[in-house]
C-alpha cells in the first residue's frame, strides 16, 4: 500500500519534514472536513477507538488540514448500515465490518473473516501480500466504495449461552445473534439467526428475545454487559478466527482527494490495524479474569460441534461458489493461500504454541 514510500515522502522522523510540510504545502493543500459513520457505540473504546486512530493520524499527517469527525453507531447511520450511507454519498467515510453486508455480495465476508478461515496474521498476510485487498476493493467498488484494513479483533470467543451446549443437537431451535457467513452456518445447524448491532445485543439477550449471542471477546463483551444476561461463555469463535474491521470511503470522494491525503488515509488505517490487535491482546486476558470472578462459566465447544460446523461451512462455501462467479474466483485463490499458510504455521508456530501450553 506504499505506506513506507508515503512516510518517506512525508519526512516523518527526518529533517525533510520541515520542507515537505512547510509553507508551500500549507499554501497548496486544501482544507477538508469529513464525517465518519461507525458501527460501534462509543463505549466500545477498542473498535470506536480504531476509527479515532484513523481520524487522528490523518489530521496529524496533513498538519490539521484534513479533519475527519467520528460518529458512533446510530448518529449518522444505524450500526449495520454504514456501507449503505457511504455508498449513497450521504457520509464520506465509515468504519465497519464488511461481512455485515453479505446481502450485497457474499464475497465481502472475506474482507472481515469467514468460519474456519485465517487467524489475524494470516488474514493480514492475505490482504496485504496475497492479493486479498485488491480483490476486496474490486468487490466493494461495485457499491461505490473503497476499503482498507483498519483493525483486527483476533480470534473471537464463541459467545454467550443461557444453557450448556453439549453437542450439535443443542443448537437446534436456539435464537442466536451472529452475522456474516457464520450466521448462515449456524442456520444450517438448526439455529434461528438474528443480526443485531452491538448496542442492541444486551437488551435482546437480557429480555429473552434471543437465547445466545456472540460479539468479540472478553474486553468488549464485558463492556456490553453480556455476562449479566447469560452465564455460559464458549470458545473458540470458529466463525471469526481473525476478523478485520475496515475503513471505507465513498469512491467518488476518494477520487477527489489529493494523492497525499489518500496516502494519509492508507497509512492511518494501517496503523489502526496494528494497534487495535495489540490493544485486544493486552486487554482481553484481564477482562476474562474479571468475568470469571463475577461468575462467568467458561466452556469449550465440544469437538462434535466444531466438526459439524466445519462440515457445514465447507458445504456452504462450495454452494455459493457454484452460483456466484465473483465469489468463486476469490474463494479458490483464498483457499489455496489458506492451505499453504496452514502448512507453514503448523510446522513452526503452532508447534511452539502446543509446547508453551504445557508450561506452568
Amino acid at each position: 500500500m506504499k505506506r513506507r514510500d508515503f512516510l518517506k515522502k512525508a519526512g516523518i522522523g527526518a529533517v525533510a519534514a520541515s520542507t515537505v510540510f512547510g509553507p508551500v504545502y500549507a499554501q497548496t493543500a486544501p482544507r477538508i472536513r469529513w464525517r465518519m459513520a461507525t458501527s460501534w457505540p462509543r463505549a466500545l473504546d477498542t473498535l470506536f477507538g480504531a476509527a479515532e486512530i484513523v481520524a487522528k493520524r490523518v489530521s496529524e499527517l496533513t498538519e490539521g488540514r484534513f479533519e475527519i469527525q467520528v460518529f458512533p453507531a446510530g448518529e449518522l447511520a444505524p450500526g449495520l448500515q454504514v456501507l449503505d450511507v457511504v455508498q449513497a454519498g450521504n457520509v464520506e467515510m465509515g468504519h465497519t465490518a464488511n461481512y455485515y453486508y453479505v446481502g450485497k455480495s457474499p464475497s465481502l465476508a472475506f474482507d472481515t473473516g469467514v468460519p474456519f478461515g485465517l487467524n489475524p496474521r494470516q488474514q493480514n498476510a492475505w490482504l496485504y501480500f496475497g492479493g486479498g485487498l485488491q480483490a476486496m476493493q474490486r468487490v466493494i467498488a461495485d457499491f461505490n466504495a473503497i476499503t482498507f484494513p483498519a483493525g483486527n479483533t483476533g480470534v473471537q470467543m464463541g459467545g454467550w449461552f443461557r444453557k450448556e451446549i453439549k453437542g450439535p443437537e443443542d443448537l437446534k431451535g436456539l435464537r442466536f445473534r451472529i452475522p456474516g457467513l457464520g450466521g448462515q452456518v449456524m442456520s444450517r445447524l438448526g439455529t434461528t439467526v438474528q443480526t443485531l448491532a452491538a448496542g442492541e445485543i444486551f437488551l435482546a439477550l437480557d429480555r429473552g428475545a434471543i437465547d445466545g449471542a456472540e460479539f468479540v471477546g472478553p474486553y468488549d463483551d464485558e463492556k456490553l454487559g453480556l455476562n449479566k444476561a447469560a452465564r455460559f461463555y464458549y470458545y473458540p469463535g470458529w466463525w471469526e478466527p481473525g476478523s478485520t474491521v475496515s475503513a471505507i470511503v465513498n469512491l467518488e470522494r476518494w477520487r477527489s482527494l489529493p494523492k497525499a491525503y489518500q496516502e494519509a488515509i492508507i497509512s492511518a488505517a494501517s496503523e489502526a490495524n496494528d494497534k487495535t490487535m495489540a490493544e485486544y491482546d493486552a486487554k482481553n486476558a484481564p477482562a476474562l479474569a474479571r468475568l470469571q470472578r463475577a461468575g462467568t462459566q467458561l466452556r469449550p465447544f465440544p469437538t462434535s460441534v466444531l466438526q459439524a460446523a466445519n462440515k457445514e461451512a465447507t458445504a456452504l462455501y462450495e454452494e455459493i461458489a457454484a452460483r456466484d462467479a465473483t465469489y468463486r474466483g476469490i474463494y479458490e485463490a483464498w483457499k489455496k493461500f489458506r492451505d499453504e499458510s496452514r502448512r507453514w504455521f503448523a510446522l513452526n508456530e503452532f508447534r511452539y504454541d502446543d509446547f508453551v501450553r504445557t508450561l506452568r
